[in-house]
């Protein structure tokens, strides 16, 4: 059984890679630039991109089962390649968001990945993970600084380190149980942005204050770097309803993976040199 990796040099996708030829399967992974994935000698590298149809034909040749990251735009034309292939089995990495109206949300696209991979005809698994533990990484000029400054501090989520997320596709992809299922996958505990700051000072070992900014304060900065009006809009309304209503745990990583999901003080403590 050979397993097709696409976007093998993405967050999620290169650790996918190593949790199938850890578990002893077959991998080929689909990159763009297989220098900078630096992938495992173990692992059969096809140059291509789901953004680019053309280079999948020779990718799916002879393989059964395919972890899908999500492309929206050209998952219809993947699906048609990947059905003439004769692929089996697609997990695709999907988010939290499938559902969500407004403009600016990810689920849109995200929703679109399940639709086209559900009408494809294949032995479907959606994994729908929230907000990722690595999106605090951008916080990092500001743990530096000595100060995070955020609006709703106290909104509280359940990150998931990106780890976790690889091992439960590797997991899904290789034991049976799993076909049309749709797994919500969060991190092992609720955390608020404050609490989440104060963390990362104590794994650091320095003082870190957080500085409340008001709604109009973030979306001025969020817009000052490049975020989409439409996107800022919906990540407030994002942390907004999270302050009204704390996410809770959903089990899935620990039922899945018989472990306990990376805490939010152990993937600090894997990326301090990043903070440091």
């Amino acid at each position: 059984m050979t397993i097709l990796v696409t976007g093998a040099t993405g967050s999620v996708g290169r650790l996918v890679v190593d949790e199938l030829l850890a578990a002893g399967v077959s991998v080929r992974a689909l990159t763009v630039d297989p220098d900078r994935a630096q992938l495992p000698p173990e692992a059969e590298v096809v140059v291509g991109s789901l953004a680019r149809p053309s280079t999948l034909p020779v990718a799916l040749k002879g393989v059964s089962a395919v972890y899908l990251a999500p492309m929206a735009r050209t998952v219809r034309r993947f699906c048609e390649l990947a059905s003439d292939a004769g692929v089996e089995r697609v997990v695709a990495l999907s988010g939290s968001s499938v559902g969500d109206e407004h403009e600016g949300s990810s689920g849109h696209e995200y929703a679109a990945v399940e639709a086209a991979v559900r009408e494809g005809g294949f032995a479907w698994t959606f994994l729908r993970p929230g907000m990722f533990m690595n999106n605090t990484l951008d916080w990092a000029p500001m743990v530096r600084a000595g100060e995070v400054a955020l609006a709703y501090g106290d909104a509280t989520s359940t990150p998931i380190d990106l780890g976790d997320i690889a091992a439960v596709a590797a997991r899904v992809l290789t034991t049976d149980g799993h076909v049309g299922a749709t797994y919500v996958l969060s991190g092992p505990a609720a955390i608020s942005q404050r609490e989440q700051a104060e963390t990362l000072a104590s794994v650091l070992g320095k003082d870190i204050r957080f500085r409340e900014l008001t709604p109009d304060e973030q979306r001025a900065q969020w817009i000052a770097y490049g975020v989409p009006e439409d996107a800022v809009g919906w990540l407030l309304e994002g942390f907004e309803e999270t302050l009204r209503h704390p996410q809770a745990p959903t089990g899935v990583v620990e039922e899945l993976l018989g472990r306990p999901g990376t805490t939010y003080a152990e993937w600090a403590e894997a990326n301090r040199a990043v903070f440091a």
